[in-house]
């Protein structure tokens, strides 16, 4: 269970203390795309997103999208916002995201994961023992397979919270489920 625990949990990227995550060391910040900073079925990063990850850029940080999406959609933003890429990862494998850090040149101690999902964004930068930041997703829309994923997900962040290792009030949104449920 350990391996799924986020080191952080905030709603949205634009929460997330950058400056704190600079201070603590952090130069890199491995991000997922689809409903981490865009949503899945849209074709452009909103501008709050966009200026967020300009910012990122200003404070120092080197930015990788590391993506299970198709390597045209990851490609297609990886040009628009002129950060580099990595597409149809499959995570939670070690591959891409040594592949992320081969891009920044940069070391495990020096990332954090960025994501929405816990099976594959957290696991991934958890088992190569990176810092893990866990986001609410953007969209409720989501392709079939996730949302069973998304089940489990949901009793495993319960577990977590009954364990005492994550509070249930930084999971309140992702605890109900889809349609409060």
């Amino acid at each position: 269970m350990r391996a799924l625990l986020p080191a952080m949990i905030v709603n949205r990227v634009q929460d997330i203390d950058l400056d704190g995550l600079y201070c603590d060391g952090v130069r890199g910040l491995l991000i997922d795309l689809d409903n981490t900073l865009v949503a899945w079925d849209r074709s452009c990063i909103g501008h709050e997103v966009a200026d967020w990850l300009e910012q990122a850029q200003a404070r120092g940080f080197s930015v990788c999208f590391v993506s299970n999406g198709m390597p045209e959609r990851v490609a297609r933003f990886s040009a628009e916002m002129n950060i580099p890429a990595v597409g149809r990862a499959i995570k939670p494998r070690k591959t891409p995201f040594r592949r992320a850090l081969k891009l920044l040149g940069l070391t495990v101690d020096e990332c954090a994961v960025i994501g929405d999902q816990l099976f594959t964004d957290i696991l991934g930068g958890n088992r190569m023992g990176m810092f893990t930041i866990l986001i609410n997703p953007l969209s409720d829309k989501e392709l079939g397979s996730t949302r069973m994923v998304r089940r489990l997900e949901r009793r495993v962040l319960k577990r977590l919270v009954r364990q005492g290792l994550l509070s249930e009030a930084s999971l309140e949104h992702r605890l109900k489920g889809r349609n409060g449920r």
